[in-house]
């Protein structure tokens, strides 16, 4: 068969076959203006849950500014070439020491972005003698990742701390075969339900097994620890996690990714990840722009206080109006409810049509059938009236749910206004 014709033929996945009546509303859905917490859609003001803006940076005025002048003084084509090759600057070897510093490591690369980068690291570091032991509930990218390594792997329950032992104990039994060694993989917050990978368990454990611990920590960094270099120095481990991967796309507001450790593993990355030896460096206003909200992020500490003071008053309240929002112990805000697709589709329909109030929505098939997620993301840049007026929206809706108000048929909402 013609491979464009079993495409035509197909239902476009999980997702996409819902694409004529989602597109533009529920998936691809433009947020115009400003970047914060109001913006328009369709035409309309909403206030906006739904970016992981944590600190409020996006659009602060030295980040705006840092941003231009590096536009201004360098274009976006400056460096021309791969880092390796041609595209290597004063500025990006600066950013990397100052964000290994933060992390409390030898050294630090710089990576294009955060998805690509972690596929490229675990493709890099692992060789097919090797074996993974990695939690179910990991982000995308390092299962992406994990399907270009040829060696064995084992998956452990999410968090599951017995679990992970059982999976090591597997592990090290094939390593001693293979004469290969043992990665874990976890996350520092995950990023669908909010809890935090359990890295002081995972630490201890390599007291009984031989293993190195690589952290994706995308949505700690910023706002998780005193100092908010992430979920290491949450659990004070920064020591014993061997890489500290994050992405500049969440409390950095930016495009970009970095991978520290030791000084030794580093380099080795840095002259074997393929995705950037054979990409274009990092553009200038990028790094320049990085640099800027790295610095605020280390010296303005009051932006993650703010931030707390949001996610505190938001998650209290869910709780306190018997909301189910989970384990979260970070700032993503899942609220858990009970529906179909089609009472999950009039719900969010009803939030953005009637209360003017826009944030994510998650159904089967990523999560099982008859359940729902609303997923909120509190920023800095959001107030305690947001929170107030977000917590009246979401009571009048579940009243509205639980009394089959939701159970008629689903409204074609692709076509713009």
């Amino acid at each position: 068969m013609d491979i464009f014709e079993r495409i035509r033929k197909d239902s476009g996945g999980p997702i996409g076959k819902y694409q004529r009546q989602s597109h533009g509303y529920f998936t691809f859905p433009k947020l115009e203006g400003e970047i914060g917490p109001r913006m328009n859609f369709r035409g309309r003001e909403v206030l906006n849950w739904s970016l992981n803006n944590y600190l409020g940076l996006a659009n602060h005025p030295e980040v705006r500014k840092a941003d231009a002048e590096g536009a201004a003084r360098f274009g976006m084509a400056a460096p021309m070439g791969a880092r390796m090759m041609s595209g290597q600057t004063r500025w990006h070897e600066e950013l990397e020491r100052k964000l290994a510093a933060f992390v409390r490591k030898e050294d630090a690369f710089l990576l294009n972005y955060g998805y690509q980068g972690m596929v490229s690291i675990i493709d890099t570091i692992l060789s097919r003698h090797d074996v993974v032991v990695y939690d179910s509930e990991a982000h995308a990218c390092i299962i992406d990742g994990l399907r270009l390594h040829t060696g064995k792997r084992f998956v452990y329950a999410h968090n599951d701390m017995d679990n992970a032992r059982l999976q090591l104990e597997h592990a090290s039994k094939v390593a001693q075969q293979t004469g290969g060694g043992i990665l874990v993989i976890t996350e520092g917050v995950f990023g669908m339900k909010g809890d935090l990978g359990k890295l002081d368990e995972l630490v201890e454990l390599k007291k009984e097994f031989n293993f190195r611990l690589l952290v994706d920590d995308a949505h700690g960094f910023g706002t998780m620890g005193e100092r908010g270099s992430g979920v290491p120095e949450h659990f004070g481990v920064e020591d014993q996690v061997d890489l500290h991967f994050s992405t500049f796309a969440k409390s950095m507001a930016g495009i970009g990714a970095f991978i520290a450790g030791d000084k030794v593993i580093v380099d080795y990355l840095r002259y074997n990840m393929r995705s950037q030896t054979y990409a274009k460096s990092l553009p200038m206003p990028m790094v320049i722009g990085a640099l800027k909200r790295l610095e605020l992020l280390e010296t303005h500490p009051e932006f993650k206080e703010k931030l707390w003071t949001i996610v505190r008053a938001l998650q209290d309240g869910f709780r306190k109006d018997g909301f189910n929002i989970g384990g979260t112990l970070s700032p993503v805000t899942p609220v858990y409810l009970k529906g179909g697709v089609e009472e999950a589709t009039n719900l969010v329909v009803d939030l953005r049509e009637t209360y003017n109030l826009f944030c994510s929505v998650v159904v089967y098939p990523v999560i099982p059938k008859g359940e729902i997620i609303l997923r909120i993301i509190p920023t800095a840049a959001h107030t305690l009236e947001d929170v107030q007026y977000t917590l009246e929206c979401f009571h009048k809706c579940r009243a509205a749910l639980e009394a089959g108000e939701y159970r008629k048929p689903v409204p074609y909402m692709s076509e713009e206004k």
